[in-house]
């Protein structure tokens, strides 16, 4: 999630170790688009036939994006740089948000398209909404503004491969009102490999992203916790550079994973535009998987979430669309802190003053005094000095009014989600769980896995 990547030569081959599912498509002769693995594992020639992400507008909330990259050149829209007001796709030197965007929307160059950076889903398009670097003098104060803009200009899904260390009332504020738009907003879980996401990963609302590598393991540095919703590929992940000296570098993280969460997402949108953004998410749920050895564990898993996504699978099985908000939690705006200073003055104006409220309660207590002196007199007069209704202990002992026996929340009947950030006892969201539970759909486990 840091914006410090490590940049590595891409000229050799990348490994080849057991991929996550699908078959790989034919190797084409271009080493850039050799070197993107997540495409073999996902079966993107397959993807492909089913959505491209046409139609879809993703927002990039992270540095500006280059846009006259060759392999993004005509899929990235004019958005709006917040460090200096200007537009959103001119950078030229901090590469992170270009990254970002090529693993969405990048289409490649040369013959058939089959040279570079090819995303996920080529036929989005890209919002460049670039963002100050922690410290030039704005914090983190600025992501409410952010996300407001990604969502006033039409994204249907918003990349958060960002880590704020906190959040604001008006950054949680933000989030609440991208949910009420629609728009499904997704965030990285971290690379401090801590047990805890980070702040804006961890809110109601937000699709928390894990890293896995070429086996489906997670990444030894990708954070885990209660909250992560998904897993995808984010180790040696090859992407577009934003300077033109070097195009293209290789890193780790759940940037790269949170990207490819967006990218199916949009794939998603552009063939169900009808679905929720929680119908979407509850898609990317319903068909993600887990690696050999792990599919018999509990679900949501703190280091895998519901599993890895298989977009393929998403786009092609045959999954209900359930409730809007699917597995998302509904963020809510932080409450308004209690009034201070001129603020507290003026609210005390609005209602009775000290003097009269000093008044009524001494009123009141007069009243309730008599009372009391009426039914002590009374009961010595009628000898009544026994217990109150409900035998001894008052209320809440044998035959008293206590408390009914506490309901199960509708998070927690059968079939139903659990509540987003809080996990079910161990075992009631099994991988072949009962009809309607998480996952519902079984995994299909990748040919390098046998």
């Amino acid at each position: 999630m840091s914006f410090t990547r490590t940049l590595r030569a891409v000229s050799g081959a990348v490994v080849v170790g057991a991929l996550l599912f699908g078959a790989a498509p034919t190797a084409v002769a271009d080493q850039i688009r050799n070197d993107q693995w997540p495409l073999k594992a996902f079966d993107a020639e397959s993807i492909w036939k089913e959505s491209t992400g046409r139609g879809v507008t993703v927002a990039v909330v992270d540095d500006p994006v280059n846009g006259s990259h060759q392999d993004l050149n005509g899929n990235v829209l004019t958005g709006k740089n917040f460090i200096d007001g200007g537009s959103g796709d001119r950078e030229s030197s901090k590469n992170h948000g270009t990254g970002m965007a090529s693993l969405i929307a990048g289409h490649g160059h040369g013959s058939g398209n089959a040279e570079g950076i090819m995303g996920l889903a080529p036929d989005a398009k890209i919002i460049p909404v670039g963002r100050p670097a922690v410290g030039a003098g704005v914090g983190n104060s600025g992501l409410g503004e952010w996300i407001r803009y990604a969502v006033d200009q039409d994204a249907s899904v918003i990349n958060l491969s960002i880590s704020p260390s906190f959040l604001t009332d008006s950054d949680r504020e933000a989030l609440s009102y991208a949910n009420g738009k629609d728009v499904l907003v997704v965030a990285g879980a971290g690379n401090d490999g801590e047990n805890g996401l980070t702040p804006l990963a961890a809110s109601p609302g937000v699709v928390a992203v894990g890293a896995v590598d070429k086996s489906g393991k997670p990444w030894v540095k990708s954070n885990s916790g209660i909250q992560l919703m998904l897993s995808a590929p984010g180790v040696e992940i090859t992407s577009a550079s934003a300077s033109g000296s070097d195009p293209y570098h290789l890193a780790d993280g759940t940037s790269d994973a949170t990207a490819y969460v967006s990218a199916a997402a949009a794939l998603l949108r552009s063939k169900f535009p009808d679905l929720s953004a929680g119908q979407i998410a509850n898609r990317l749920v319903k068909s993600a998987g887990l690696p050999p050895g792990e599919t018999g564990s509990a679900l949501p898993d703190p280091h895998y979430g519901y599993g890895f996504i298989q977009p393929l699978k998403a786009l092609t099985a045959d999954i209900p669309a359930g409730s809007k908000n699917g597995p998302l939690k509904t963020p809510k705006a932080e409450p308004t802190p209690p009034a201070s200073g001129d603020q507290a003055d003026e609210r005390a104006d609005d209602g009775l003053g000290a003097g009269a409220m000093v008044g009524i309660a001494v009123g009141v207590l007069a009243v309730a005094s008599i009372v009391v002196i009426v039914v002590v007199v009374s009961r010595k007069k009628d000898g009544r000095n026994g217990p109150p209704p409900g035998g001894p202990g008052g209320f809440g002992g044998p035959g008293g009014p206590g408390f009914a026996p506490q309901q199960l929340g509708p998070y927690h009947q059968a079939g139903s989600y659990p509540q987003q950030g809080v996990y079910q006892q161990p075992g009631t969201h099994q991988q072949y769980g009962a009809p309607g539970e998480y996952p519902a759909v079984p995994p299909v486990q990748p040919p390098g896995w046998q």
